[in-house]
């Protein structure tokens, strides 16, 4: 037990740090993993958010961030290019023969 009264201070301090840093990593942990289930733009700019606000208050590193960003940001791409390759398919059409001329 504290003694002294900024040591007793401190434990108070620190009680009410770990829960706002606990709901931090909570939910930027959330908004990742809601991403990574359901790959969607408004979902990742929830997740940057979420990660940047981490960040910031040293929750989390900022390489980190930046890392686990990047790797979201290339879900996003790879599922953005398996869509396109998917619906932009030529549909062979039959072809036209020239009209002849008499």
């Amino acid at each position: 037990m504290p003694v002294t009264k900024q040591a007793i201070k401190k434990v108070r301090q620190d009680k009410k740090k770990a829960i706002y840093n606990a709901r931090l990593r909570r939910a930027y942990k959330k908004a990742v993993s809601d991403f990574r289930k359901n790959p969607g733009s408004a979902l990742l700019t929830s997740a940057f958010s979420a990660l940047d606000r981490a960040a910031k208050v040293n929750v989390i590193h900022n390489n980190t961030a930046s890392r686990l960003k990047s790797r979201l940001s290339k879900l996003v791409k790879e599922s953005a290019s398996s869509v396109n390759t998917k619906t932009t398919k030529k549909i062979s059409s039959p072809k036209k023969k020239p009209a002849s001329k008499k």
